[in-house]
């Protein structure tokens, strides 16, 4: 929350890159653990290679990774 207003979570796909999580989110495991964001920004990984997941740590850029077709378009 954002001094006591809420701000509704949005996910922005960017083109062969992370989805972008930003608002008032909460990332949990399939076990159901929370996991610590740390910020209200965040960049989830796509590509599945990224040695921090579910966080993109720019592996994507390395690999080469593409998007499937009008996925990163509104």
């Amino acid at each position: 929350m954002t001094a006591g207003r809420h701000v509704p979570a949005t996910v922005t796909p960017y083109e062969n890159g992370p989805l972008l999580l930003r608002g008032d989110f909460e990332i949990v495991t399939p076990d159901g653990d929370r996991i610590d964001a740390g910020r209200p920004t965040v960049a989830l990984c796509r590509c599945g290679k990224s040695r921090i997941k579910p966080f993109c740590d720019g592996t994507h850029k390395l690999i080469g990774f593409e998007a499937p077709e009008g996925h990163d378009k509104p």
